[in-house]
Order: structure tokens, then C-alpha cells, then sequence
């Protein structure tokens, strides 16, 4: 499952365009903080996307597992009621089918271990990915809002996209982290 991203390649553009031609020093600064937020944004959607994908695969195989076990509940559960039926009519059991019994359980046990290790590893990995989607989502505010400043000449703009691309830097780091 790959991760949209809005096309703010133009957007990154033409605020490159303005700063080369405007008089005003601070935006360059804006061109150079939303190259930054860019790239911030990229890197978040390449481990999104990958924690992402990361999670299907284990939440397939949780579910591979967990058929598994129903297999072998049905494989016990059809060798108890032969056992059973084979008591009733006072026919001797092999020792060799108990144990089988045995064993079913002993595997099913096993097996649900494994089915619960993946969903949990599974539902870490979506919770990465929507802590570091919030990072693309900051960083894309926030390269909007720097080209408002720049479209508006307003500096005050750059600022709340800053402070917008900090949260993104954030969440990239508690993504990473997690």
C-alpha cells in the first residue's frame, strides 16, 4: 500500500522561484526550511509506507497461523470423537491416538502463540505508520503554508509553517523511535 502525497513539487518550485528574485533575505530562508521539510516528508513517507507494509504481511501471516490452529482443532476434534465412539462401543484405543491428542494440543498451543506474536507485531507496525503519515501530513502543511508567506509577503506565515514542520520533525522522530 503506498502513501499519497499531495504534488507539492510545484509548490517547492516556485518558492525557489520567488527566492531567487525577491529582495527580501528571509525568503531564502523559506526555500531553504521547505528543501528541509521536503525532505523530512519523504523520509517519513518511505518508513510509513514500509511500516505499512510491514503490517499487512504480518497481519497475513497471523491469519495463516491462526487456519492453522483451526486445522488442527478439527484434526483433534475428529480423533476424540473416534476415540470416544471407540470407548463407548468398548473397543480398545491405541495409546498411539491419545498421544496424537496430546500432540494436537501441544501444537495448537504453540500455534496461537505464533498467530498472537505476529497480530501484535502487526497492529505496532500500523500504529508507526500512523504516527509517521502525521509527519507527512505536518511537513505537507507546512510547505503550504511557507508558500503563503511567500505569495503574500507575509513573514509571519513562515513562521506557522515552521512551527507546523517542527510537529512534522516530531512525529517523524516518535515514528522512528516507536
Amino acid at each position: 500500500m503506498e502513501e499519497q502525497e499531495a504534488p507539492l513539487e510545484d509548490v517547492h518550485e516556485e518558492i525557489h522561484h520567488h527566492a531567487e528574485h525577491s529582495r527580501q533575505g528571509w525568503v531564502m530562508g523559506v526555500a531553504v526550511s521547505t528543501a528541509v521539510l521536503a525532505a523530512i516528508a519523504a523520509i517519513a513517507s518511505l518508513l510509513s509506507g514500509d511500516n505499512v507494509n510491514e503490517a499487512m504481511i504480518e497481519q497475513i501471516q497471523a491469519a495463516d497461523q491462526w487456519n492453522y490452529y483451526q486445522a488442527k482443532g478439527i484434526k483433534s476434534g475428529q480423533l476424540a470423537t473416534r476415540i470416544a465412539i471407540l470407548e463407548s462401543l468398548g473397543k480398545p484405543v491405541k495409546q498411539q491416538d491419545r498421544a496424537k491428542l496430546e500432540d494436537y494440543a501441544k501444537q495448537q498451543d504453540e500455534i496461537q502463540k505464533q498467530a498472537s506474536e505476529a497480530k501484535a507485531s502487526a497492529e505496532h507496525h500500523m500504529k508507526r505508520h500512523h504516527v509517521l503519515a502525521k509527519s507527512v501530513t505536518w511537513s505537507q502543511i507546512a510547505i503550504a503554508i511557507s508558500a503563503i508567506s511567500v505569495l503574500t509577503k507575509q513573514k509571519w506565515f513562515w513562521v506557522v509553517g515552521l512551527a507546523f514542520g517542527c510537529a512534522g520533525l516530531v512525529f517523524l522522530v516518535w515514528g522512528a523511535i516507536a
